[in-house]
């Protein structure tokens, strides 16, 4: 089995991963903002970051994984001023519906999932670290980083000063020394949440939430940070400047974590994903319309992660063809049992070279013409295997092909039909059997040939 290799945002480099600790890989990956429901674009993280984590658990003996919840921020205050409802009302909600969507797409909960309210202590001590080492400074109730007190600012990125300035998340206040200076704490008015400070009744900035909550969870440094790569500047290029400053760490970029890791961006159809336009696509509505979680998960995993991904009802269609045919397999293999097999190591390989997923797609492919072709234990065991590694062929593939469903009001009938046309097609009247299959086809029961016999299924 070869090395695991990722592509490091921090170094611009594809790197072989060496653990901190190699009995304990620490991880952290930034959470939803929950006041709405997750776009398919969050889903993508969501997925990339999961199939990390399953890949660094059968390599390693102990894997934390922690991704946040935010759950205090201004989209968050708007929405309860919206809709009257409490903000304490409004995150449990959509926290409690991102888990359920995610867990649909096959994505295992973090170990820790941590809420920025439950880490507000935190994140005064950081603030009052960093304005003690002359990285920060209190104006008008507010705490703002000092980007000039950090040479080493944009390293992440590679953005310009200009670059810097133009893509502050706040517009530049007369309370800022500097136009690049960012926002660590800032006032509440008495109709906003807030907490005591020593800079008055407030709350905190965006970015300040996950470096503390990284640190408390995980300790400093550790492996891998990351998120999408819409994240890179500002969020995690403030995360580096608030973490290495506070700690007295400079001139060591990687004393916060080691590995950063940066999904691609997502369109749909070829264009971005707006409001404006109307094309945003959320999980919650896919898994409503009845789309298949592990369809959805292998869409978003078909191309490599880092690349850009266009979302398309084609690649969607593409998928369900491809799963479908691998449950087949499966199914036709039905009464073999599972065997005692080791991981299969082109899955493993594709996987470890910088979570290659396209390469392991084709390693699954081979996996299931060779269970087709052979039909034995071993070669059911090792497809079974490589696919539930990435999340895929979990589900009992009767049920995914939704063979002759038990319980169907209308079994009898079309479990009738089905086997007239078999009866038509061996007394060689075509004409009858595919009169029996259209109509059924008509409505929505698709009937397959199998070498043991037809079935029929309700099309989902």
């Amino acid at each position: 089995m070869s090395p695991l290799k990722l592509y490091n945002s921090l170094t611009r480099n594809k790197e072989e991963f060496v653990p901190i600790d190699p009995g304990h890989v620490r991880i952290y990956a930034c959470g939803p903002t929950v006041y709405s429901y997750a776009h398919i674009g969050n889903a993508r993280m969501a997925v990339v970051f999961d199939l990390l984590a399953r890949l660094l658990r059968v390599q390693f003996p102990q894997v934390t994984y922690a991704s946040n919840i935010t759950d205090i921020d201004d989209r968050i205050m708007a929405a309860a001023q919206e809709t009257g409802e409490p903000i304490d009302s409004i995150t449990r909600h959509f926290e409690n519906i991102y888990n359920t969507d995610m867990a649909a797409l096959g994505v295992e909960k973090p170990d820790v999932q941590p809420r920025a309210t439950e880490t507000i202590p935190e994140m005064i001590a950081m603030c009052e670290q960093l304005i003690a080492r002359d990285h920060a400074y209190a104006a008008e109730g507010h705490v703002l980083f000092s980007v000039p007190s950090f040479p080493k600012y944009g390293a992440l990125s590679g953005r310009s000063r200009d670059d810097q300035i133009a893509g502050a998340r706040i517009d530049i206040a007369p309370y800022k020394k500097d136009p690049a200076d960012f926002v660590l704490w800032k006032p509440s008015a008495a109709d906003q949440p807030g907490w005591d400070s020593p800079w008055g009744r407030g709350r905190p900035g965006w970015h300040i939430e996950c470096s503390a909550m990284a640190e408390k969870h995980l300790g400093l440094p550790f492996d891998i940070h990351g998120g999408g790569g819409d994240l890179k500047f500002p969020h995690h290029e403030n995360e580096i400047a608030q973490s290495c400053c506070a700690h007295g760490q400079e001139e060591d970029l990687s004393s916060f974590a080691k590995y950063w890791i940066h999904n691609g961006f997502l369109t749909v159809e070829g264009e971005k994903m707006s409001k404006s336009i109307g094309n945003v696509v959320l999980a919650h509505d896919l898994i409503e319309q009845g789309i298949k979680g592990e369809v959805v998960r292998f869409a978003l995993l078909s191309g490599h992660y880092r690349q850009p991904l266009d979302w398309t009802e084609d690649g969607l269609t593409q998928s369900k063809r491809t799963l479908d045919r691998f449950y087949k397999i499966l199914h036709d293999l039905t009464d073999l049992p599972l065997v005692a097999v080791d991981l299969p190591e082109g899955v493993l390989d594709a996987l470890n070279d910088d979570l290659n997923t396209p390469k392991a797609y084709a390693e699954l492919n081979a996996l299931a013409k060779e269970a087709a072709e052979k039909k034995t234990a071993e070669a059911k065991t090792k497809l079974i295997a490589g696919a539930a590694l990435m999340g895929f062929l979990l589900e009992n593939p009767a049920d995914w092909l939704g063979l002759n469903q038990a319980g169907d009001a209308d079994a009898g009938r079309i479990d009738a039909l089905v086997a007239e046309r078999t009866a038509a097609k061996q007394g060689k009247n075509f004409a009858r059997a595919d009169e029996i299959r259209n109509g059924l086809l008509a409505e929505g029961i698709i009937v397959e040939d199998f070498p043991e016999g037809s079935k029929w299924r309700r099309a989902t």
